[in-house]
């Protein structure tokens, strides 16, 4: 009976991919073992592949899902691609100050850095960076600080520029 239901629940989220139009291009194929989903295929950005995990947790009779999509891109991009793409999505973001939040990128990997009051503007430069092209993974390293506290330019300049392992600016 199981295996019977698996196939039914295969075609429908196999169908639901089909049609929707985030996903349609993009020949993501479902599998169901035990209700649960395996999605393998090739999205852009991160953003999708997250995107997609929500829509298909979300489908009724769904008991897990395990996505094994990969990000790819149209060619090599390098770590300054990368970075130069999420300071792009970074510069669409009103509710995001790139003098305290920034960014580095190493091996495709976004790590959030800087100091900030607001909770929000780490969760903006997130949603942000997972846009990029490139971007495998973001690790948030931001420093939530109380709402008055404010940072130097020193403080600033280390935070965007160097890295912390560099040690304190001479």
């Amino acid at each position: 009976m199981g295996n019977h239901n698996d196939r039914l629940l295969a075609r429908r989220v196999q169908e639901k991919l089909d049609d929707d139009i985030r996903f349609a291009n993009y020949d993501l194929k479902a599998d169901v073992r035990n209700g649960e989903i395996i999605v393998t295929g090739i999205v852009d950005t991160l953003s999708e592949k997250e995107d997609l995990h929500r829509f298909l947790t979300n489908l009724p009779g769904v008991r897990a899902v395990e996505n094994a999509v990969s990000i790819s891109t149209d060619g090599q991009i390098t770590d300054p691609e990368v970075l130069e793409e999420v300071m792009e999505e970074f510069a669409q973001m009103p509710d995001l100050d790139v003098r305290r939040v920034g960014a580095k990128v190493e091996g495709g990997v976004v790590r959030l850095v800087g100091r900030t009051s607001d909770p929000g503007e780490i969760a903006a430069a997130r949603r942000a960076a997972t846009k990029a092209r490139g971007v495998r993974d973001v690790v948030n390293q931001v420093e939530v600080t109380e709402p008055d506290a404010e940072m130097t330019l020193e403080e600033v300049f280390h935070s965007q520029v160097r890295n912390d392992k560099d040690g304190p600016l001479p």
